[in-house]
This record gives structure tokens, sequence and C-alpha cells, in this order.
């Protein structure tokens, strides 16, 4: 075949050669379709074998993908300074047969948030991230750009984010990222950045609510709000609430908020079985560092819930998560006995890019198939 020729490889596989007339090629997130110059038709299966196929591996060194101005896939060998419409990896595909049952589990507790987004082309696709200069948010953010989105971190530290920036441009030089100010601290920083973000005139597919506090002394914010709670569930809450109207006109599209396991030791009811919401934000006198957090996740949760049962009949999915137990992450800096226990802990825990394998969010959005040779 042409394309093993072209990749240096003999054709052993007679059953796979293609008709007289027929060509193969790839989509932009790496399944094989064929086309039919004679009849001028494409279709996904092998017109032999019938079998749907897919390319298995990353480009070679050297190669990258490129998009023409007609929407069509091409490759570029920057090595040898040359172009071509095959694909280099055509020679190392893999049958699909999603009709076949198999007890394997797709993915595990070590699973990247890369691997979870092999395959996958968000380009078009506009991502926001809170707390994305570091931890879960960065790796989320990172893994979204190098698959094609517009992803903006929507964080407090504009230094740090301009620099979580630059890391994913040394990546991917070609990656649409951006950093906006965010603090969830103070609500009209959230009103800012809402309407700064309406002013791009773009859609909302994907809102990632990962920012946290952990383990703060007891404080109130400008708003006169416990922090932990502001942060935590409050800021995203209003924050959620503002780009409401953008989410539902850019459907589908998803909320994922980034919770945890530690809600499950805690409750806001009080004795009689009532919401209690001076619970949410506490006296000094009645803070405790770690039940706050575990409210706060509580609120997000319930949050979530209740953002889906009123948003999913427009298009608009809501999703919590819980990454994981004991991550190594900026969260436990506030207080060194956390610090010490996260350490002795890391060797046991996840990486933070399997951390955001789970936590990954966003529905499958891939290219579509041509339907013209």
């Amino acid at each position: 075949m042409a394309a093993l020729r072209y990749a240096g490889l003999d054709d052993t596989d007679s059953e796979d050669e293609l008709p007289l007339g027929w060509e193969q090629r790839t989509t932009k997130d790496g399944w094989v379709y064929y086309a039919n110059h004679t009849e001028e038709k494409t279709q996904w299966e092998h017109p032999k074998t019938g079998k749907r196929k897919r390319i298995a591996g990353d480009l070679p060194y050297g190669w990258e993908q490129e998009t023409d101005e007609n929407g069509q896939v091409y490759f570029v060998d920057h090595i040898n300074k040359r172009t071509t419409y095959l694909d280099p990896r055509l020679a190392f595909t893999v049958d699909d047969n999603p009709t076949k049952p198999t007890t394997r589990q797709r993915y595990d507790g070590s699973t990247t948030a890369m691997e979870i987004l092999q395959g996958r082309d968000f380009t078009g696709k506009v991502v926001v991230v809170t707390g994305a200069n570091s931890g879960i948010g960065f790796e989320t953010a990172k893994s979204f750009a190098l698959h094609g989105a517009h992803v903006i971190l929507a964080c407090r530290n504009m230094t740090r984010a301009n620099e979580a920036v630059s890391r994913i441009l040394g990546e991917w030089h070609k990656a649409k990222v951006e950093a906006m100010t965010l603090d969830l601290a103070q609500l009209r920083s959230v009103q800012h950045f809402a309407q700064a973000f309406k002013a791009k005139n773009v859609p909302l597919h994907v809102l990632v609510c990962n920012a946290a506090a952990f383990a703060l002394p007891w404080s109130l914010t400008k708003d006169g709000l416990e922090t932990t709670f502001q942060v935590n569930h409050l800021g995203h809450f209003y924050l959620v609430q503002l780009l409401q109207d953008v989410l539902c006109r850019s459907a589908p599209a998803r909320v994922v908020v980034v919770s945890s396991e530690s809600h499950r030791f805690t409750d806001i009811n009080d004795s009689s079985k009532n919401l209690d919401f001076s619970r949410l934000s506490p006296s000094k006198n009645d803070y405790w560092a770690m039940l706050a957090y575990n409210r706060s996740k509580l609120c997000n949760i319930l949050f979530s819930n209740e953002l889906h049962r009123r948003l999913s009949p427009r298009g608009v999915t809501s999703n919590a998560v819980h990454p994981g137990n004991m991550m190594y992450s900026s969260l436990h800096r506030h207080w060194w006995v956390y610090t010490l226990l996260f350490t002795l802990a890391r060797p046991f825990t996840k990486s933070m890019e399997s951390l955001c394998g789970q936590a990954s969010p966003g529905p499958r959005i891939s290219s579509s198939p041509a339907s013209k040779g």
C-alpha cells in the first residue's frame, strides 16, 4: 500500500490492500476512513475486509498534524521538510470492534488525563478551569489545550497563571490558552470575570469548578462570609449563575464540580433536620478548618445535583467528581501539619496526572466522518 511504502515498511498484509481507485485517510482524532475516487464517496469500513480501524500510537518524532483551508488533515515532516496527506502511522492501525464483549476495564486509578482524552478532538470547544495555575486544575487545563480546546485559566494570581500558560505553550506552541483574573473570595471579581468572558462573544462548552481552599484559619472575605465557604462553594455557585445563559446557548455543555469524599463526614442540618445555614459561614468560635472544608464539599455536591436537574433538559449536564485522597498538590500549604501528612502519604497516592484522569471532564467530541471523497 502507498501508506506503508511511504512509511518505509513492507506490505505484508495483502488482505488489507485497497482496490484500485480507493484511498486510505484519517480523521483528525485518529479514525481511518476510505475514499472511493471513482464513485466520489467515503466510508468507515475497509472495502475488502469490512473492518473499522483507528490509528495506534503517537506521530513519529518530528511530525505534526495540520488542517488545510478545506478542513482536510495533512501531516508535516519537519525533519525532511515535506508534507503529505498520508498519516505516517497508517502502518500501525488496530481493528475497532465495538460490539465485541470484554471484561477488561478501560480506565483505572492510574489512567492519566491525556489517556482519557486520547483520540478526542476539542477544536472549537471553549473550556474554563478555575484555579488552573497548579495541581489538578493545571493538568486538566493542559490536557484540554493539547487536544485543541480554547482553554481559559481562571486564576487569582495572574503571575502564576501566566507562568502556567507559558508551560502549556512550551509543550505545544499552537495551543489556544489564556489566563483571566478570577478571585472567588471576592464576589465582585466573579462578576467582573463573567462580564469579561461574555465580552469575548465565545461559547462555553465545559466549565470546571476546581479552585479550592483547605485548612485555612478563620477569616472573613470582603463580602463578610467565611473564606473557605465562599472560595469552595459560593464563588463557584455565583460564577455558574452568571454564565448559565452562555452554557445553555452553547449546549451540549457541561459543568464539572471538583468535590471530595470528605463531604461524607459532615451535615448541614440542625437537630430538627432542617437546613441550618449558619453552619455554612460559622463564627470564629464555631470554626474548625476541616469541618468547614467538609461542609463546602457537601454544598458542592448538592449544588451540582440540583444544577443538573434544572439544566439537563436544556442540554447542560453537571457532575461532581472526587479526584482522589491525599493528593500532593498545593491544597495543603496553609498548615505545616497537613503538609507533613500529605508528604508522608505521597508515595502511596496517585500522581497528579492520574488524579486528573479521574477528574477529566467533558463529553466525547470528535470529528465527523467525511461525506465526500
